[in-house]
């Protein structure tokens, strides 16, 4: 047999397992790469993943990046950005909005709880009902949990609805709390009205996320009821008003009320279907940020009477239409349950923040119209600009448009790009310049044709101009310092413009963020013919240089007169004593040490070239550690042994700064590296209540696992380069979303052996033909592709050479 015809059958063979799989997951191929039978995609998914620990997600149904998330909001020692922790053993109601993976206590507007008996207290530590995780389930588009009170709670969702069942016991008292008057924020002021025997309509005006003082909101509500109540009253503070139809309330004051309704009242009544349905009440809450008005409509046009099952099944069926646009087959069900819940998470947010006729809050108190696209909010920029976004491009390129449309929307309206935008408003925490990379990596893409030059301009005043002084935005407010000094100095009597978390606060690492922001822009600046603008970019994207101390071997601060400030402590990120400020932003000089995307090749140059990098980041992921025992190495030396962004001299992965840093092997000629380190970094996601790592930020986290898995994850923004490593899976295939003829295919990836030891890439061939590079172009994958992995147990010459290596950053895009 000649020899050719080896990986010619081979091909053949990947490519018809691949037809198969994208068709049904359910092929007959050789054993090698054959994948398991598997059940509906959003089977495949359990919002309790991430509710225990550090990953703070929520575990109540929601749309694809839906305005309503419905979900419960528990109480104990201690807290949870999402309202949520496994760890908590009482309800005290389910609200309609939350954020996934958030840092700090956040929305949660409106909550809602069933009780039973008599209504005495307007407080909800007194009237939250107690529940057993044995008593509670959760899949996408569904929740479900039965109350210590008898009371059995259903949850589910449209886009801009969250809907409620209730069963009640026989023979108790059936309430309906509604309080107006907490939040997982501050609340400033509230409405709760009660309109007829079937509708409650309200509104919370909250805000001041993480201590920020610039930010709030405003949300408006009405709640439709299945059946009548036959009493009903408010309360303003402590005070209950049996009878009341409306209460207003204040910081001080909350506000809220309650609804009874008429059930079985005889306790001997045989629990049959008939008999639980004079039990059960339906409410659906329909939600807007621009009115009531918006609220009524948004809620009529979703949904047409109170049926519970029909509303769960269209969702769940929306949920099967996302989460297949990856399949993946060959490995177990724990695998596939962590991998899909990941990329569920990572579809949750952004969230659409108009209604149904496309009116929104605009960012300067109007409401406004979009013309041809769909307003989001709820950008975490500095956590979602690294791969969540990516994933958006790849997945939901029309949604990652519409995205790009509302920051640009926030620049029109409001004077400036926002940095972490909340609901319709800047809360201004986090530091550096994510919104540059993020926008760069949607024009490079193609998403914002027709709007090149307004993006460009916004982007141009963002990087070189600071906000006034009266302006709610933060921007990069530290500028002047950097224009001047190539660099942010360290000043201890610098105070940020909100509080809290501005670039004068970390200045190592807003520098550091800086210049890879400004490199970013230079690819467009050029690209769009202002090479003046170019030349200046490229040269401030080189500022990372001006912290690097040859004395350390880490990036550190400077004083403004450009001496280094002393003592400087890389693993604690340099503690100061003034109020615990430091240099870095939630990290230290270890895991900063790689924040050099635009110009890996030239940190590798700082660190003493190849071989002195790759015993850099050797001692940074403890990898002699690591091959001999990767998960309990993950676990302990990466993340339980440190319990802080700070005191670390090991990779972080809860954490995004250094998310980037298992993929600089590929710069050093060790992608065997890469594919030990992201394998153990994998074990992190599991199929258990603290199955993610660190805060999920909205996504960006679980998002960086599912493009690990996968094998590809993005380069430095605006080039258009993915990196290579092993994937999780022998078999998978993912849709790329078409968008206007510039993308759309099946990207299938076949790595027979990935499920078992060989962790370890010897050769892989791009539709047929040998390919020895560690990465490829977004144009690559555009169309579709087939990348046939070959894999062992023991690492080979694939991606050693220094050809192999990423491309520099100015030519990447168009390699």
């Amino acid at each position: 047999m000649p020899s050719h015809s080896r990986p010619r059958r081979r091909l053949r063979r990947a490519l018809c397992s691949a037809v198969l799989l994208a068709a049904t997951l359910t092929p007959a191929v050789p054993a090698s790469a054959a994948p398991t039978p598997t059940e509906r995609p959003s089977a495949l998914v359990d919002p309790l993943i991430g509710t225990r620990g550090g990953g703070r997600t929520f575990p109540g149904p929601a749309a694809p990046f839906g305005m309503a998330q419905p979900s419960p909001d528990t109480i104990a020692p201690g807290g949870s950005g999402s309202g949520y922790s496994y760890e908590h053993a009482a309800i005290t109601g389910f609200s309609q909005t939350h954020l996934s993976g958030a840092g700090c206590g956040v929305n949660g507007e409106v909550p809602i709880l069933p009780t039973t008996g008599p209504v005495t207290t307007s407080e909800p530590a007194e009237y939250a009902a107690h529940f057993s995780h044995r008593d509670e389930q959760a899949s996408a588009g569904y929740y479900r949990v039965g109350l210590d009170s008898g009371v059995t709670a259903e949850l589910t969702a449209t886009a801009r609805t969250g809907w409620q069942r209730y069963v009640f016991p026989a023979g108790r008292q059936a309430n309906v709390l509604v309080n107006t008057g907490k939040a997982g924020m501050p609340v400033d002021s509230s409405e709760f009205h009660v309109i007829g025997d079937r509708t409650v309509e309200g509104l919370v005006t909250d805000g001041r996320f993480c201590g920020s003082t610039s930010d709030h909101h405003t949300l408006y509500f009405t709640a439709s009821f299945s059946r009548p109540f036959t009493s009903f009253g408010t309360w303003r503070g402590g005070t209950l008003s049996p009878g009341s139809r409306d209460s207003a309330g204040d910081g001080r004051h909350g506000s809220g009320g309650w609804l009874t309704f008429a059930t079985s009242s005889t306790g001997d009544a045989p629990d049959t279907g008939a008999n639980a349905e004079e039990r059960q009440v339906v409410v659906k809450v329909g939600l807007s940020y621009t009115g009531l008005v918006g609220a009524r409509r948004n809620l009529a046009a979703e949904t047409s009477g109170h049926d519970f099952d029909r509303t769960r099944r269209a969702l769940t069926a929306e949920w099967d239409r996302r989460l297949g646009a990856v399949r993946i087959g060959g490995s177990d069900l724990d695998h596939r349950t962590a991998f899909h819940t990941a990329l569920y998470h990572a579809l949750l947010h952004p969230n659409l923040i108009g209604d149904v006729d496309r009116r929104y809050p605009g960012a300067d108190g109007k409401v406004r119209t979009a013309t041809d696209w769909t307003p989001y909010a709820n950008f975490s920029l500095w956590d979602t600009t690294r791969p969540q976004n990516q994933l958006l491009e790849l997945l939901t390129p029309e949604v990652a448009r519409d995205i790009d449309l509302s920051l640009l929307a926030v620049h029109r309206e409001g004077g400036w790009l926002p940095r972490w935008w909340l609901e319709n408003s800047e809360t201004g925490v986090m530091t550096g310049d994510p919104v540059t990379p993020f926008l760069v990596d949607g024009w490079s893409k193609g998403l914002l044709a027709g709007h090149e030059e307004e993006t460009y301009r916004a982007l141009w005043q963002y990087v070189t101009q600071v906000p006034p002084t009266d302006s709610q935005f933060s921007g990069r407010s530290g500028n002047p310092r950097y224009a001047a000094l190539g660099y942010l100095p360290y000043l201890p009597d610098c105070r940020g413009k909100h509080g809290q978390d501005d670039d004068c606060q970390h200045p190592a690492s807003a520098t550091l963020e800086y210049a890879a922001a400004d490199a970013a822009l230079a690819l467009m600046a050029e690209a769009l013919g202002h090479h003046a603008d170019a030349a200046l970019l490229t040269a401030r994207g080189r500022s990372y240089r001006t912290l690097w101390n040859p004395s350390t071997g880490f990036f550190g601060p400077r004083n403004p007169d450009g001496s280094w400030v002393a003592p400087f402590d890389p693993v604690s990120g340099f503690e100061h004593g003034d109020g615990g400020r430091t240099a870095f932003h939630e990290g230290g000089g270890w895991q900063y040490l790689w924040s050099v995307p635009q110009d890996v090749a030239g940190l590798i140059g700082l660190l003493g070239g190849r071989d002195a990098a790759t015993a850099r980041l050797d001692s940074f992921f403890a990898y002699d550690r690591l091959l001999a025992d990767p998960a309990g190495t993950a676990r302990t030396a990466w993340v339980h042994d440190a319990g802080d962004y700070f005191g670390r001299t090991t990779y972080d992965p809860d954490n995004e700064p250094d998310l980037l840093a298992p993929y600089l092997y590929l710069w050093t000629g060790r992608p065997d590296r890469t594919a030990t380190v992201t394998r153990a970094a994998e074990t992190l996601f599991t199929d258990t209540p603290d199955g993610v790592t660190g805060n999920d930020d909205l996504g960006a986290m679980s998002a960086w696992y599912v493009l690990t898995a996968l094998g590809l994850y993005p380069g430095a923004p605006g080039t258009g380069t993915y990196l290579l490593t092993t994937p999780q899976f022998p078999l998978a295939a993912l849709t790329v979303g078409p968008y206007r003829g510039r993308q759309g295919g099946t990207v299938v990836i076949s790595a027979p052996g990935a499920d078992l030891d060989h962790r370890y890439t010897v050769g892989l061939r791009v539709n047929g033909l040998p390919w020895q590079r560690t990465w490829l172009s977004h144009s690559a994958l555009a169309h579709g592709v087939l990348l046939d992995y070959r894999l062992a147990a023991a690492p080979g010459r694939w991606g050693t050479g220094p050809a192999d290596a990423p491309p520099p950053y100015s030519a990447a895009g168009r390699s």
